[in-house]
């Protein structure tokens, strides 16, 4: 991995002294599945009554920045507060695991080694394997390789331009990060500084809002599209009919709520009538 990252352009010293850090795990290797989906019952508990109300505390608290990235982007921040949700709790759970680390192991999927071990967990009692299963396993492998190697790199370069150790950065197991948990290419192709600080944080609430506004404007989203292409855009945030049906339930939820609604201005209070001496 060092020697392939030092080739791509990344400083082989800042490489060493990453995966030589005692706190980053050797590589173990890697089982993977081959056409992995996730379950209905892994959202359940978002469509409760109480995951409901959260939502809509956090789309309340968060308003005016959700209605500045949907007036930005024209996307329904509707849809942008059950994400946050969704991923991270609003903000609450953005997770404790090393990017780096969790996604070079996913990086590593094609390494020699590791496809022969998943070859021979798909191996019948005589240890043979299909050609046709065998050649899956092998472009299961190569399409993690291809998807996970590039977010290596980008998570070294988050470090060099935020100034900061590659394994300081935390989220999830799955390498992505920040209220909208983002992977680190994403953070380069669609962060936004929402909040006008000069500097693009998705730990910070309104950049947050407004880069997972744009990512999702960038594949088509805009106001008044049909419930199928809602469906189409959200699948590239998360390639899962589980996640879509979730996050669109409880956005609409949310939009029902009134929560997002623009401030509407008081009603002019009646002047005074004077007072006879």
């Amino acid at each position: 991995m060092v020697e392939k990252l030092a080739d791509t352009g990344i400083s082989r010293g800042s490489a060493a002294r990453a995966f030589g850090d005692p706190r980053v795990p050797e590589f173990d290797g890697l089982l993977f599945g081959l056409n992995p989906r996730e379950a209905h019952s892994m959202y359940r508990g978002f469509l409760s009554a109480s995951s409901a109300a959260s939502a809509e505390k956090c789309a309340a608290t968060h308003a005016p920045a959700l209605r500045s990235a949907e007036r930005l982007h024209g996307v329904d921040a509707s849809v942008v507060a059950a994400i946050m949700h969704v991923e991270t709790h609003c903000g609450r759970n953005t997770g404790k695991s090393m990017v780096l680390h969790r996604l070079a192991r996913l990086a590593m999927a094609n390494e020699p080694r590791n496809v022969a071990r998943n070859l021979a967990r798909y191996s019948g009692k005589s240890g043979k394997i299909e050609p046709e299963l065998a050649e899956q396993v092998r472009s299961r492998a190569r399409y993690l390789e291809g998807i996970f190697y590039p977010q290596v790199v980008a998570t070294f370069e988050i470090a060099r331009q935020e100034g900061i150790d590659p394994i300081a950065l935390r989220g999830s197991g799955a390498g992505a990060f920040g209220y909208v948990q983002f992977l680190p290419m994403n953070y380069f192709a669609f962060g936004t500084d929402g909040n006008g600080d000069g500097r693009i944080s998705l730990y910070q609430p309104a950049d947050a809002a407004a880069s997972a506004a744009r990512f999702l404007a960038s594949y088509g989203w805009k106001p008044g599209i049909k419930h199928a292409k809602k469906r189409q855009i959200i699948w590239h945030y998360n390639r899962s009919d589980a996640y879509i049906d979730t996050v669109l339930a409880l956005a609409s939820n949310i939009r029902s709520s009134g929560v997002l609604d623009p401030v509407r201005p008081e009603a002019t209070e009646a002047r005074a009538l004077p007072v006879d001496g």
